[in-house]
């Protein structure tokens, strides 16, 4: 497949999405959001892939969305639009959180530079955000007359709490690395030359050691249960998940291997799906 706006490449079991529009500053644009949707297909489509890593060309991640369109950049009336069921035009940026919520593989951003605006929002959902010493952050919105995108309204707060959450988001004030470590929106930072080496690191560890169709079930659970009511809730969906996967190949490969004190090579595929243990399906009109 050939892409415009990114690069997608697979190796030894990690997949790197890289944002690829570096003269740019990897702005976003509709066809960027297209080619992320399309190579988070690959993704979860692909048994070969159990990690996944996202990063920016060049000397930023993703500069926010592209506004060579001028004032009307963001008036969604002015062109053509997807639309909720409702009627309201969705918003793209959405499109793409929300994708990266449900993929099926973990998601590590390797925040190179400059993640403005979408993208930093794009990032919100992904499992875990490692930061070079050069990255800057912005919720800029605020700034710029418009409202948070990319379902960033639910995933921030949840994040890194509500307080911080407004912070960034009123002020909208464009900070680095060393904040948003303390306000708990990235796991680590690193020299810029290592960023790539620490992210690979931990996609290695996940994809050696861990048996995907868990690895994917948990992702799954954990995400969601953030939104339920009581842990009675959670307790519910483990208890039907431990019975399902007890069953499986997967957990006799998991203790006999540890038992033979060998790594183990985990038999079952997240391509034949998921065990159904109750949790919500939720899906957006894409129509």
């Amino acid at each position: 497949m050939s892409w415009t706006t990114i690069r997608y490449a697979v190796d030894d079991h990690v997949a790197t999405i890289t944002l690829d529009r570096p003269e740019r500053l990897n702005a976003y644009t509709d066809q960027m959001r297209a080619e992320l949707l399309e190579a988070l297909d690959r993704v979860d489509a692909d048994d070969d892939v159990r990690a996944v890593i996202v990063t920016g060309a060049g000397r930023g991640f993703c500069a926010g969305a592209d506004l060579s369109g001028g004032g009307s950049t963001f008036d969604l009336s002015e062109r053509e639009a997807a639309r909720l069921a409702d009627g309201t035009p969705r918003d793209g940026g959405g499109q793409v959180s929300l994708r990266i919520f449900d993929c099926l593989k973990p998601v590590i951003g390797a925040i190179n530079g400059p993640a403005v605006g979408v993208g930093v929002t794009m990032t919100l959902p992904m499992d875990v955000r490692l930061a070079a010493e050069s990255a800057r952050f912005g919720f800029v919105f605020a700034r710029r007359g418009i409202a948070p995108e990319a379902a960033s309204s639910w995933f921030l707060p949840r994040l890194v709490g509500i307080s911080q959450a407004l912070e960034w988001v009123t002020t909208g004030r464009v900070f680095g690395a060393e904040e948003a470590l303390a306000g708990g929106l990235v796991r680590s930072i690193h020299p810029d030359d290592q960023l790539l080496d620490a992210a690979r690191a931990l996609a290695r560890e996940i994809a050696d050691n861990a048996a995907p169709v868990t690895v994917a079930l948990s992702r799954r659970m954990l995400w969601d249960m953030l939104g339920a009511d009581h842990p009675v809730r959670a307790h519910e969906i483990d208890s039907r998940a431990v019975f399902a996967r007890g069953r499986s190949a997967d957990a006799h490969e998991g203790v006999t291997a540890f038992l033979e004190k060998r790594p183990a090579v985990f038999p079952d595929r997240v391509s034949a799906g998921l065990p159904e243990v109750g949790l919500p399906v939720v899906r957006v009109d894409e129509a």
